[in-house]
Order: C-alpha cells, then sequence, then structure tokens
C-alpha cells in the first residue's frame, strides 16, 4: 500500500520539470501547459471526500486495488498521449485515481495497526511522503534527460505502470480487506455538484488570458462559487443517512476555517510557483531538466532541516511559529524573486551557458523559502484539527485535503495567467518577475490568517490522537 501511494506522492513534483519539454514536443499552448498540472488536482480534490467515504462503506481493498489499477491505466494514456488533449484528459483521470487509492491506504493503517504500532506506521508514511516530493524533482529531471527508449518526457509517466502492476498484484494477496459497519451512505450526487463547482471555478481563470477574459468566464466562475456555496448550505440543512461532504460543524470553528484558508493560499503559492519557475528555468535560462530538477532541490532541502523541530516548537510557541514559517516562505521567494535578474536574461544565458553555475543566486530564497514550509506546514494540521471534535475529525481531514489540491490548480490557473499575460510584453524573466509578488502576497496573507488560528498547538500526546483520528484522510499525513 505504502508502494502505491508514492506513486501519487511523485505524480504530484515528478511531472514538474518535464512541462516544458511536454510543451516543445506537443506544441501545446499555454492554458494547456497550466492544465497538465489543474487536470490532476482537480481530480483529486472533487474526488477525494467521496472515495473515503466509499471505501468505509463498501470496503476498503477494492477501492484501493481499483484505485491502483486505473492510476496504472491512467498513467499509460498519458505516456502514449500524441496531442495536449488526450494527456490533459488521461491527467484527470490520475487525479481521480490517485483520489480513490489515498484514503483506503491511511483508513487501513488507521484499522489494521493501534498504538505505537500506528504511529510508527504514519510515521514512515510522512518520512516517504517527503522524500518523495525531494525525488520526484530529480526523478523527473532524470528520466526525461536520460531519454530511456527514446520515450523522453514519456518516461515520466510511463514507469508509473509497471509499479502499479507490482502494487495490484502485490495488493491482491497481501492486504486484508477492512470497512466500518457503520458508515453511512456517501453523497454521490452532492461529490457531481462538488466537481462540477471547483471545474467551473478554475475553467475560466486557465482560458481567461487567451480568451480576453470574456463574459462566459466570469458568469462561470460565479456559477462554480454558488455551486460550492450552495451545497453547503443543503448538507448543513440536510437530515438523514448520508454522509456530508461538507460537515457544516466544522466550517463553525473559526479555527478550522482560518486554517482551510491558510491551507488553501499556501497550495495557490507553491504549485503556481513552481510551475512557472520551471518553465522559465528551462524556456529562458536553457536548463536541462535535470539541472532544474538539481536546482529545486534546495526548496526540498530547507524543508528537511526545519521539519523535525516544528512540531516541538508548535507545541511550545503555537500560531507564531505558523505565522514566522510563512513570512520566511515570503522573505525566501522575495529573494529568488530579487536575483532573477542576475541569474541572466535569455541571451546572456545563452552567450555564458548558463547552467548549474547561474543557479547560485537563487540557492539562498530557494533554500530559506523550504525552510519555512518545515515551520508552516508540518504543525498546520495538528493546530486545526485539534479544535475538531473527533466524531467528525476524518471529514475534516478530507476537506483539508482537498483544498490543498484545489489550492494548486487554483495556484497553477491565476499565477500561470500573470505569467503568461506578461510573457508577450517583456520576455520570460520579465513574466516571472512580475507573477513572484503575486506568490510572496499569498505567504504574506498565509502569515497574518495564521495569527487567528488557536493560540497554542495540542501537546506530543494530542497531537498523536489527532493524527490517528484525521488518518481516514491523506491530510493526516
Amino acid at each position: 500500500m505504502m508502494v502505491a501511494a508514492l506513486m501519487d506522492l511523485l505524480d504530484v513534483t515528478i511531472v514538474n520539470v518535464a512541462i516544458p519539454s511536454i510543451g516543445r514536443e506537443l506544441h501545446a499552448s499555454q492554458s494547456a501547459l497550466q492544465w497538465l498540472v489543474s487536470a490532476y488536482l482537480l481530480g483529486f480534490a472533487a474526488t477525494l471526500i467521496v472515495s473515503g467515504h466509499l471505501g468505509d462503506r463498501y470496503g476498503r481493498k477494492t477501492l484501493f486495488l481499483a484505485g491502483t489499477a486505473g492510476f496504472g491505466l491512467a498513467s499509460l494514456g498519458c505516456g502514449i498521449a500524441q496531442s495536449p488533449g488526450p494527456l490533459i484528459a488521461a491527467r484527470a483521470v490520475q487525479g481521480v485515481m490517485a483520489a480513490l487509492l489515498m484514503p483506503q491506504v491511511l483508513g487501513s493503517f488507521r484499522t489494521l495497526f493501534h498504538g505505537r504500532e500506528r504511529g510508527a506506521v504514519f510515521g514512515m508514511y510522512g518520512a516517504v511522503a517527503g522524500f518523495a516530493s525531494a525525488v520526484g524533482l530529480l526523478l523527473g529531471g532524470l528520466l526525461t534527460d536520460a531519454d530511456l527508449f527514446g520515450w523522453g518526457w514519456r518516461s515520466v509517466f510511463l514507469v508509473n505502470v509497471p509499479v502499479a502492476l507490482a502494487a495490484l498484484a502485490a495488493g491482491a494477496v497481501l492486504v486484508p480487506a477492512t470497512r466500518e459497519r457503520g458508515a453511512g451512505r456517501p453523497d454521490l450526487l452532492g461529490s457531481l455538484v462538488l466537481a462540477g463547482g471547483l471545474i467551473a471555478v478554475v475553467l475560466p481563470l486557465v482560458q481567461g488570458e487567451a480568451n480576453g477574459w470574456p463574459l462566459w468566464g466570469w458568469l462561470c466562475l460565479a456559477a462554480g462559487v454558488l455551486a460550492v456555496s450552495g451545497l453547503g448550505v443543503v448538507e448543513a440543512r440536510r437530515r438523514g443517512a448520508r454522509v456530508p461532504l461538507l460537515p457544516a460543524r466544522a466550517f463553525r470553528l473559526p479555527a478550522f476555517s482560518v486554517g482551510l484558508a491558510v491551507q488553501l493560499l499556501f497550495a495557490v503559492g507553491m504549485q503556481g510557483f513552481f510551475l512557472v519557475f520551471a518553465i522559465w528555468l528551462q524556456g529562458s535560462q536553457h536548463y536541462t531538466p535535470m539541472e532544474a530538477g538539481v536546482l529545486t532541490v534546495a526548496f526540498s532541502a530547507g524543508g528537511f532541516l526545519t521539519a523535525p523541530a516544528a512540531d516541538a516548537l508548535a507545541v511550545r510557541f503555537g500560531r507564531l511559529v505558523l505565522a514566522a514559517g510563512a513570512l520566511t516562505m515570503a522573505g525566501g521567494f522575495a529573494a529568488v524573486w530579487y536575483a532573477v535578474p542576475s541569474a541572466g536574461e535569455e541571451a546572456a544565458g545563452a552567450a555564458a551557458g548558463v547552467g548549474p553555475v547561474g543557479a547560485w543566486p537563487l540557492v539562498p530564497g530557494l533554500l530559506l523559502a523550504g525552510a519555512g514550509l518545515g515551520f508552516l506546514v508540518v504543525p498546520l494540521v495538528n493546530v486545526v484539527l485539534s479544535a475538531v471534535p473527533a466524531d467528525i475529525a476524518g471529514g475534516a481531514s478530507g476537506i483539508f485535503s482537498t483544498a490543498q489540491q484545489f489550492g494548486g490548480a487554483l495556484g497553477a490557473a491565476v499565477i500561470g495567467s500573470v505569467f503568461f499575460g506578461a510573457l508577450a510584453d517583456g520576455g520570460p524573466t520579465h513574466a516571472l518577475t512580475a507573477a513572484m509578488p503575486w506568490v510572496c502576497a499569498g505567504f504574506l496573507v498565509c502569515a497574518l490568517l495564521c495569527l487567528a488560528l488557536p493560540r497554542t498547538a495540542v501537546s506530543p500526546e494530542g497531537e498523536a490522537e489527532a493524527e490517528a483520528e484525521a488518518a481516514a484522510e491523506p491530510a493526516a499525513a
């Protein structure tokens, strides 16, 4: 189950450094490049909550095997795609299948393990997740540059196929069947409304720049917001056996609502930045995918330095640690913004052979931003979910993870649109410097919002209990 989860955890980052190569070979438009990120995250966000409820009611093993097989097939579809449209569609299916299997992994761990074993399993999962985020960047560049069998960027997707087959065969034999006997009926109609609403919000933001921001886009955006809001209102008033997708009790808690906004804005800044940064590095500065992957590992290294101390500091200083983390991320990305012009314009980079040497002005900012990530994200779930009643902790953590995925799709749409809108005016470096204020502003707002979170975090004992309660959804890890 951990191996299957690793496919999804790697796929969040492994594609980033391959996007410029995909764009060149498939002659993809600017909006198509944004959809390569957004389609996966939207598919994940739209399916995640209901898939956890489906596993609880109908059996986690069945859903896990279906998600693993579907992820492998969707990866094959990505690898053989000959044009942007089929690739984007396969990416969306990948996201749906990842959302189908991930809750079953953590839900099964919660059921199969208890006490110290459960803590050890979730600790292993957290280590694998952190490892995957760094390795995904390197592996994406390595596979693209290696051009195995002449596949180029397609290797990024095709590598999942044998892994999925092995996990499927082993899972059929080794994974026990588990379910919750008292689980209520999932709200399938509500999940469709939620999916449609999220897509309606992101669609006009991705397509707006290319179409001159037409009226239909604004109407679509408004309809998406109304659909999600209306779903929340209807579910708050509904009584019955169905499990609510958006539990109103959680949203009435200021700590949860504020934490959800922090999670969403964090994902907006992260996904938006790494999308445009990869395009700038490989398009303007002539980095190879491997060089781009090595450079962005500086960000992951910063996170590894601070993550081990983050929980203990959060228990002692509470929300101040999270606010400091968001401010540190804003400062780190501001340093990257300041260093971008000195990394060289397109002509200067080509003449000087800019590669790893030209990366050094960018490294301190990336390292600082990564250090802030450890202080913000690692304790965020525990600080927020400690304020949520135990009986809705699983649903609340599912919404928390959905906000992260949706925020990533939103970031690729909004910050990508700013970047591509400025691209025609002054070239890639001008476009990146135009997008960076949006990234920095997002983390500054995160810092302000963190001051409205609970004053202190849960104790280490309470933290372990909160993790166990919330582990049915990916956010718990």
